[in-house]
């Protein structure tokens, strides 16, 4: 499949994402977005890929939503305006979701400036790796906006509540230190060695059952919001499942078979 504004490779089983717009630092445009929730939606269907790895070419990892999407939206006739935003957001979530919502692990690695909805996407993944030259901005404020991509919930999980609230009413920049200190970013590593070492730790993460990693992801993504006996409860659904499968069988079998020819 041929992409213009995203590039996508899958090698032994990771997938990486390369947000392809250099120029514009990798503002998200509509045709982008378009491209995104396709490769998403692939990703997240195809069975052989494990992980999915997602970064920026160029020097920046997203500048946030296309400035001259923006423009064309104030240009729209007034009884349009909510309209077309609403259309928009519908979009934009999407393509959230998807990331959000992946069956198997997601790493951002942030090799630039991760701005406004750039910022949102790197933490719609499970993981964040970053290189120096990173930093997050939401920004939001600044245009007069609030967080669209998913910031208003995924930040205050990253960094609490208040640090959240201080953050997102500044619009303030956030160094790579101090994202790291808060708990932005979990790991840092070399410009050059970026993709390298997030492959990797993707293919590290993404070694186990497959089954049990979906699962086991779905029911941790709705912890804080969901009551201890409800999430036991769905963990005994999802245990009965990891029961039947191949993988589960397979390991026990496995380990059955070792420990016998110690016998």
């Amino acid at each position: 499949m041929t992409y213009q504004l995203i590039e996508l490779v899958v090698e032994h089983g990771i997938a990486t994402l390369r947000l392809n717009r250099p120029e514009k630092r990798n503002a998200m445009s509509d045709d982008m977005r378009s491209e995104f929730i396709e490769a998403l939606e692939m990703i997240a269907a195809d069975k052989s890929i494990r992980a999915l790895v997602l970064t920026g070419n160029g020097k920046g990892f997203c500048a946030g939503g296309d400035i001259s999407g923006m423009e064309k939206r104030m240009q729209a006739p007034a009884g349009e305006v909510a309209y077309n935003g609403w259309h928009r957001q519908q979009r934009v979530h999407h393509a959230v979701s998807l990331l959000h919502t992946m069956p198997k692990p997601t790493i951002a690695a942030v090799n630039g400036p991760a701005s406004g909805l750039g910022a949102d996407t790197a933490l719609a993944c499970d993981f964040i790796i970053a290189s120096e030259g990173a930093n997050f901005t939401w920004s939001y404020i600044n245009r007069g906006i609030i967080p669209d991509g998913g910031g208003m919930y995924f930040l205050p999980r990253r960094v609490g509540l208040v640090k959240a609230k201080e953050l997102i009413f500044s619009g303030r920049k956030v160094d790579l230190e101090e994202a790291t200190q808060i708990g932005i970013v979990d790991r840092i590593t070399s410009a050059d060695a970026l993709v390298v070492d997030a492959q990797a730790w993707a293919k590290e993460l993404s070694k186990g059952s497959a089954t049990a990693l979906a699962l086991g992801k779905t029911i941790l993504n709705q912890t804080f919001e969901t009551t201890a006996a409800q999430i036991f409860a769905q963990g005994s659904q999802a245990q009965g499942i990891c029961y039947t499968s191949t993988e589960h069988r397979e390991s026990v079998m496995a380990f059955l078979e070792k420990a016998a020819t110690k016998k």
